[in-house]
């Protein structure tokens, strides 16, 4: 029996097969995924699994036929020519392999709920003949780098290196409060229950999450940092800020409402200060290379007019 196969990329990792695919096919009864996965028809890596199966990172889901078709019945997503004219304003640099974005703030990689549409959509929209896949996510909130690939052997070939941490990403912060020095956070963060929203916490049974933070400048209340995380767990650097005492500014999940919204008051920005600066790996001929995602204007205000603002924390 023919199918399809979903790769599991590190953001997916650690998740139940049973969560993963609900999530993937909204419009399907949670009911008849379950009866899928207990007949065998949703095989991870050629063999059956339980429902409570935790994907691991290169896995292949094989997908029956029908789901196939039900995936392709849902009507068309429609991009708008301005949003694929944004896209091509948005790359840095794309070969034959991939392709690196500079993503805008507020812009989800996928579709969803209160997303018609997704940077996944809008780049299939524009390159209609290739297997365009997310090598990795960064939240609709954060602007910065985001690499997609243009077929399997090189999501392949990156996967492997993100599982292998060899992949380098570094971000630009402002965070609350001044951060007195330099520092390494190690912790174990995983997703907490639906009643917190799905909000992100420190778990002893969690994934290890790992981060330098390196001040680039002080301000009165402020700091201008630069992070780079040698783990890639979901919403890592936005929990580790929080747990520091030191939240991000404007973020609006782990940071300080009130103080949020004076800022918000104070600058007319309310987009996160999160920025995903730059990327590094090595590409199939085994070079490494290096993209930088230049910082955009509303960054670059929220910083200027912060570095003047004295707040109580």
């Amino acid at each position: 029996m023919n199918g399809k196969n979903l790769n599991i990329i590190e953001d997916h990792a650690g998740r139940r097969i049973d969560n993963y695919l609900i999530n993937v096919y909204k419009s399907l009864p949670k009911s008849k995924i379950y009866s899928m996965i207990r007949k065998g028809e949703i095989r991870v890596n050629s063999g059956r699994i339980k429902p409570t199966y935790k994907l691991k990172l290169n896995d292949e889901i094989r997908i029956p036929p029908y789901l196939i078709d039900f995936d392709n019945d849902r009507p068309d997503i429609k991009i708008p020519p301005s949003r694929i004219q944004a896209f091509d304003a948005s790359i840095i640099y794309q070969n034959e392999d991939y392709v690196v974005v500079n993503k805008e703030s507020g812009l989800s990689v996928h579709s969803g709920t209160n997303n018609q549409f997704g940077l996944i959509d809008i780049a299939r929209a524009k390159f209609p003949l290739l297997e365009i896949d997310l090598c990795h996510r960064i939240d609709k909130s954060t602007s910065g780098c985001i690499l997609l690939a243009k077929n399997k052997k090189f999501l392949r070939h990156f996967n492997k290196q993100l599982k292998a941490n060899e992949v380098v990403k570094k971000y630009e912060a402002i965070l609350v409060g001044v951060l007195k020095k330099n520092m390494k956070i190690e912790s174990n963060i995983d997703i907490s229950t639906k009643e917190h929203h799905h909000k992100v916490q420190e778990a002893e049974d969690g994934k290890k999450a790992i981060s330098t933070f390196k001040v680039l400048k002080k301000f009165n209340s402020f700091t201008h940092v630069e992070i780079l995380i040698s783990t890639g767990r979901m919403h890592q650097i936005r929990v580790q800020s929080s747990n520091l005492n030191h939240p991000i500014v404007n973020d609006k999940k782990y940071g300080l409402f009130d103080l949020n919204k004076y800022i918000v008051k104070k600058t007319s920005i309310n987009r996160l200060a999160l920025h995903a600066a730059s990327i590094s790996f090595q590409d199939l001929n085994r070079k490494t290379v290096n993209y930088h995602a230049t910082i955009n204007n509303e960054f670059d205000i929220l910083l200027s007019q912060l570095s003047n603002l004295t707040v109580k924390i």
